[in-house]
């Protein structure tokens, strides 16, 4: 009989008399009073600020801001822990009292499963050990902090670094269990540390270097959805002029006229051929701090251009720093164009490899962090708190929910927590969390929807006899391509889904349940944006369908997108630096002569150290990983997961639409034609592919945000 319940479905107007104080009952449980510390047994969901960063017990070099409950720092909400303050700031949630503690409360529904857990710790573990033992700074050799070479970084893949005998090996081994041991160091009487190869390096070692593979990252890499079309030249700020003074590009078309072929700048942009990624507003406000700790980096420009062939060619990379006599003083700004040979060829390389890690620091903490696991986050609660098991929108979103929570608890306890894992290997450091916070402020919720957003930055426009109703300005977008493919399958199984139990608007209008559940996510899961004139009104069935598309875009399609090629791309550090510990370097001083005697070292001293390159890649090793039991877009847990034969019918319809999307994208990959789906390096783009088995692959489309 309580089976037959949880497969049933019912609207609550409908639920049968018997059983209608139970589903009110449930919700009620679910919900708790909202006081004391919750335990591993509780099935709790309630909402709390990101007041649990910080650690000023600790030592107030690790207090954080609180995100979430001001104007200042508005942020998503998170579940609540109920643990008691911090003794040094009653604002502060007290923290777990070790860095590997894994029991961080979360709804007991919402953990990992058995196979999930140990997958996960077996490759977190060996990640958290190097956070853990500095004493792997022993495997570093008589440069400690540096590679010296490039073949150093790729021993990290080909040979491995030898752990010698002794203190640290014995270290190891008291600490890791003997299964985990072996993933760890092979003990095949040379104990090597050693990562899977990345595919960025697999097929050329040098590919990744061309200004066409740094361009073509932008449409296909791991971060393919900041780059727009360019509207005005030369590129204008955003930021108050009255605090931060002129900060306009200084990109002249004296820059950039001569590559152009043949064209004039303003040909150029009526013919929609100019795009731009620009990082520079969202980190010029921050960028005095952050270089004073051990970073040195800029805010930076890169300009485009689209050429016959469907490729882009980067055409100028402007860096800037804030003003030395202060804020109001506006940028320095420095331009740079490209150049093969010399010293110029080096400097360009280095302008490319300071793009990169502003892209990197934005696509981590902000494509990545904030606009799937912590955007997503309220959604689970509030679902869960106000739509019973029995609605068939609990039905639809559950699935979309897998291990959500989970792993969000565990980045605040070891990865986005004040010293962890995050600011400690991306170039924000101690202000990364703070600065995702700022960036939520322009947080839209309909735009996280894939046309919306693809219209939003100019690389497509609305067109009624195009496929998906959008024409893409760049046709061979391949993040774009296959994404409406995904998006247009997800909207049609929605509708296909709502129709069948909505059949009126006035049906959304009057369920209680749906309502309840529309009201507190937008004033108490995402409070800071509760007055927001965007969010839908929820009064109709196109709203309903448009807001569970989103939710389920969000949580499937977008975070595999932005997570799986982590490692194919960013396994290889020189490739997508995170971190950049000196400026470029000038004319006359000792770091010019290195860059022109030795430019690969100089490069290599210039982006992310030893130590912190072999953490951030165990860290992205982890994070690019399927689990065994992974469950993906198009499936479920179990085939008959509701009573309704029509909703079984179009998510069976759902998952050959999926398989036809992968045959096609197995095709476009194949054609020649489509350069910006291969690439130099000889990377097919699978991320958006929506299958595939456990492990590191580089492709499949789970459910959930969940790792």
């Amino acid at each position: 009989m309580y089976l037959f319940y949880l497969l049933q479905t019912y609207l609550p107007s409908e639920t049968p008399g018997p059983l209608r104080k139970y589903r009110e009952g449930e919700l009620v449980n679910l919900r708790g009073d909202g006081t004391g510390e919750l335990k591993e047994w509780d099935r709790v969901y309630d909402y709390a600020y990101y007041n649990d960063l910080g650690n000023p017990d600790r030592d107030l070099k690790y207090a954080r801001p609180v995100l979430g409950g001001s104007s200042e720092y508005p942020y998503p909400r998170r579940g609540r822990t109920g643990r008691p303050p911090s003794e040094k700031d009653p604002n502060t949630e007290s923290r777990l009292p070790l860095v590997m503690s894994l029991n961080i409360y979360v709804p007991r529904d919402e953990r990992f499963g058995h196979l999930k857990m140990s997958d996960f710790l077996a490759y977190a573990l060996k990640s958290i050990v190097q956070f853990l033992l500095p004493e792997f700074e022993a495997l570093c050799d008589g440069t400690p902090n540096e590679f010296d070479s490039f073949q150093d970084v790729l021993d990290l893949y080909e040979g491995g670094i030898k752990v010698p005998e002794g203190p640290l090996l014995d270290k190891i081994k008291d600490n890791i269990p003997l299964e985990m041991l072996k993933e760890l160091v092979h003990t095949d009487g040379e104990h090597l540390f050693k990562f899977p190869m990345p595919q960025v390096i697999k097929e050329d070692k040098s590919a990744w270097r061309t200004d066409e593979e740094f361009a073509r990252e932008m449409l296909a890499g791991l971060n393919p959805v900041v780059i727009r079309l360019l509207q005005e030249f030369p590129p204008k700020s955003k930021l108050d002029p009255e605090v931060y003074g002129n900060q306009n590009s200084s990109i002249t078309k004296e820059h950039i006229q001569n590559r152009l072929d043949g064209l004039t700048i303003n040909k150029a942009m009526e013919k929609k051929r100019l795009f731009i990624l620009d990082h520079h507003d969202v980190f010029m406000p921050y960028l005095r701090r952050i270089n004073t700790t051990s970073t040195k980096t800029y805010a930076s420009r890169t300009l485009l251009f689209l050429k016959d062939d469907g490729t882009l060619k980067p055409l100028a990379i402007e860096l800037s720093l804030p003003h030395p006599n202060g804020d109001k003083f506006g940028a320095v700004n420095k331009v740079y164009t490209p150049a093969e040979d010399g010293v110029e060829g080096s400097i360009w390389q280095l302008a490319k490899a300071y793009a990169a890690v502003n892209d990197s620091g934005y696509h981590q903490l902000l494509s990545h962090w904030l606009n799937t696991h912590a955007a997503i986050e309220p959604f689970v609660i509030a679902t869960n708190r106000q739509l019973s098991v029995l609605h068939p929108i609990h039905k639809l979103l559950h699935p979309h929910f897998r291990d959500t929570m989970n792993i969000n608890a565990l980045a605040r306890q070891i990865l986005i927590n004040a010293g962890g894992v995050v600011e400690s290997t991306v170039f924000p450091s101690k202000y990364a969390m703070e600065m995702s916070s700022v960036v939520y402020k322009d947080w839209v919720f309909t735009e996280q929807a894939l046309p919306a957003d693809l219209i939003k930055r100019g690389m497509a426009v609305e067109d009624s006899e195009a496929p998906h109703g959008l024409r893409l300005l760049i046709d061979d977008y391949p993040y774009a391509v296959d994404g409406l493919e995904i998006w247009s399958a997800i909207e049609t199984w929605v509708k296909e889904y709502c129709s069948f139990y909505y059949k009126t608007d006035e049906m959304v209008q009057k369920d209680s349940e749906l309502q309840s559940w529309w009201k507190e996510l937008r004033e108490e899961g995402h409070g800071d944006k509760k007055d927001e004139p965007w969010w839908p009104k929820m009064r109709t069935v196109k709203e309903l369908i448009e807001t569970c598309t989103i939710i389920i875009w969000v949580a499937s399609a977008l975070h595999a997108a932005v997570n799986f090629g982590q490692y194919p791309y960013a396994g290889y550090l020189p490739n997508r630096p995170t971190i950049s510990r000196r400026f470029m370097p000038e004319e006359g001083t000792p770091e010019f002569v290195e860059l022109k005697s030795n430019p690969d070292k100089a490069f290599l001293k210039t982006i992310t150290a030893q130590l912190q390159t072999l953490l951030g890649i165990s860290l992205i090793e982890i994070l690019s990983r399927h689990s065994s039991d992974e469950i993906y877009l198009g499936q479920r847990d179990s085939p008959e997961w509701t009573l309704d034969t029509t909703p079984l019918n179009a998510f069976e319809k759902f998952g050959r639409k999926l398989a036809d999307i992968e045959e096609m994208i197995i095709e476009r990959n194949g054609d020649e034609r489509f350069k910006n789906r291969v690439g130099p390096v000889k990377i097919p783009y699978t991320l958006l592919y929506p299958s595939s088995e456990g492990g590191l692959t580089g492709k499949g489309i789970p459910n959930s945000v969940s790792i």
